[in-house]
This record gives structure tokens, C-alpha cells and sequence, in this order.
């Protein structure tokens, strides 16, 4: 029994690890897209993103030898989640970021969870959301109003031009809490690890971007050390190992957890912005930001440590 807590908590510690490196990594891969589109266009990045992901997948799975899985099913399902998951949400960020700062993105991204809170009854029909989580996404979707902020798009032309790039950021969001929740449903306890299933749903994303880049990814290149730079770390780090981190997330935590990792990367996305790029912040942003972490917060029933909620269950188990 103790070589059993032993592997509980030292996988308890290492799903902790990896929601503190998706954080970071996430965070930074919205100043990683605002860098890349001084020289490439969206599409161009996305397709460059997503490539350089796959390809770093790949070589982790031929150089740890994992067997890749035959089953047609599990490839069908993968360019589901990769399509909901890489293709359009991160098209719909890069569109976006040519308009708004980088540091208001990665605000939206925030609400992620409250789109997956809002989704899980109407994807998943036998749960239905409690008291406490129906009025945790009440303030959470005050907290996207606030972000918004209506009351200053009716008063100025320029942010009113700001509003469909805000509305492709709640797109995205929207991506990732429909392609969290088809995981949940489709993909628990298959035979694979994070790794494997990672790389397959990357693949399949790397193939299906390069089959439309001959439509959306022309124009002109222009490539310097900046550019290349972020779009390899946003490729190899914020896409292909990050993605290994969400995976065991997801599986140990569940999607509703794991999609707290917003809470940390807006901060690393913001600080970036503001002390790389120069960005300024409007009152509102951060405000709606802070108010939609607390209806998250309010709909999970405050805050559990992942570890002590570990040590909980090993204390049950034995």
C-alpha cells in the first residue's frame, strides 16, 4: 500500500508540474503571436504553429519508440479535437491579435472555463449544472460583459472596431470548451498515454492545415530572427510539448479542471504584453478578467490544491 501512495502522489506532483508549465507557456504563446505577425500573416502562422508542434510530437514518439494507434476510430476523433481544439481557435487568435493587444487576449482566453461550465449541459445532457454552478457562470458572464465593455464601443469608433476581434476570441474559448468536452466523452480511459494521443491529435491538425494553407496561407513572408523565434517556441513549447501537459491534465483532473489553467495564464500573457510589447490595459479588462476567475471559482466551490485534493483521496483509499 505505501508503494501505492508513493505513485499517487508522486503523479499528483507531476500533474501539478505540468498545469504550472501549460500556464506559463500558454501565457507566453499570445506575446509569441503577436511577434509572429510582424512578419506572417495568420493563416501563415497558424500553419507554422501547428507544423512545428507536430513535428516535435513526432520525433519525442519515434525516439521513446510508442507505438502509434491503428484504430481508424481514435483518428477520427482526433480530427475532430484537432480541428476544435488547434485549427480554428488558434485562426481565430491570430485574426484577432492583429487587432487587439496581446495582454487582452490572453484575458479572454480566461474564460474558457465558463464556456465549458455553459457547454457541459448541452453536450453532455445526463449533467446537469447545480445552483452553485449556474450562479458561478452568472458572474462569470458579467465578467465577459465587463471585458466587452459595451458602454465604451457605443462612445468610440476605434474600439467599436475592436469588437469582432473580441468576438473571435470568445470563438476560441468556445472551441475549447466543446473540444475539452468531446474528449471527456470519447476519449477517457483509452490504452494511450498523453504523449500518444497528443501527437496523433496534432498530426491530424498539421495535415488539415496544410491542406487548406494553399487557400488562406498565401501572401508575402517576411522572415527575421524575431519571427522565427517565436514561432518555434509557439510551435515546439506553447503547441506540440504543451499539449502532452494538457492531455494529463485533462485525464487525471477531468476538462472542467484543467481548464483553470486560465487562471495563471492570463497574468504571464499580461505582464508580458505590458513589459515586452509595451501594452496599455484599459480598467475594464483586468476587472472583467479578475470578476470571471471568481465566478469560476464560485462554481467549483472555492478553491482545493490539487495535492491536497490527492492526499484526500490516498487518505480514502487506504
Amino acid at each position: 500500500m505505501t508503494t501505492g501512495r508513493t505513485t499517487q502522489t508522486g503523479n499528483a506532483r507531476g500533474t501539478v508540474w505540468a498545469f504550472l508549465a501549460l500556464s506559463t507557456a500558454w501565457g507566453a504563446s499570445f506575446l509569441f503571436i503577436k511577434v509572429g505577425l510582424t512578419g506572417l500573416s495568420p493563416a501563415q502562422v497558424v500553419v507554422g504553429r501547428i507544423v512545428l508542434g507536430a513535428a516535435a510530437l513526432a520525433a519525442i514518439m519515434l525516439v521513446t519508440r510508442r507505438p502509434w494507434p491503428r484504430e481508424l476510430k481514435l483518428w477520427g476523433h482526433m480530427l475532430v479535437v484537432g480541428a476544435l481544439f488547434c485549427v480554428v481557435p488558434f485562426t481565430l487568435y491570430a485574426w484577432a491579435e492583429l487587432r487587439v493587444p496581446s495582454s487582452l487576449a490572453s484575458i479572454y482566453n480566461a474564460s474558457t472555463p465558463i464556456m465549458t461550465l455553459l457547454l457541459t449541459p448541452l453536450l453532455l445532457r445526463r449533467e446537469r449544472l447545480s445552483g452553485r454552478q449556474l450562479a458561478g457562470l452568472l458572474v462569470g458572464m458579467a465578467g465577459v460583459l465587463v471585458l466587452v465593455a459595451p458602454w465604451q464601443l457605443a462612445g468610440s469608433s476605434a474600439l467599436a472596431g475592436t469588437l469582432p476581434a473580441q468576438l473571435a476570441c470568445l470563438g476560441a474559448t468556445v472551441c475549447y470548451g466543446i473540444a475539452g468536452l468531446y474528449m471527456r466523452r470519447f476519449l477517457t480511459g483509452l490504452p494511450y498515454d498523453s504523449t500518444t494521443l497528443s501527437t496523433v491529435q496534432m498530426v491530424v491538425a498539421a495535415l488539415l492545415t496544410l491542406v487548406l494553407a494553399p487557400f488562406d496561407a498565401r501572401g508575402p513572408v517576411s522572415l527575421d530572427l524575431p519571427v522565427v523565434a517565436a514561432v518555434v517556441a509557439l510551435g515546439v513549447l506553447g503547441t506540440g510539448i504543451s499539449y502532452i501537459w494538457y492531455t494529463k491534465i485533462v485525464r487525471d483532473w477531468g476538462p472542467a479542471r484543467a481548464s483553470t489553467v486560465t487562471y495563471l495564464s492570463p497574468v504571464v500573457g499580461v505582464v508580458l504584453g505590458v513589459l515586452v510589447l509595451g501594452e496599455s490595459m484599459h480598467w475594464n479588462e483586468p476587472l472583467g478578467g479578475l470578476i470571471i476567475i471568481a465566478g469560476i471559482l464560485a462554481s467549483q466551490g472555492g478553491v482545493r490544491m490539487p495535492r491536497r485534493a490527492a492526499q484526500a483521496e490516498e487518505t480514502r483509499l487506504t
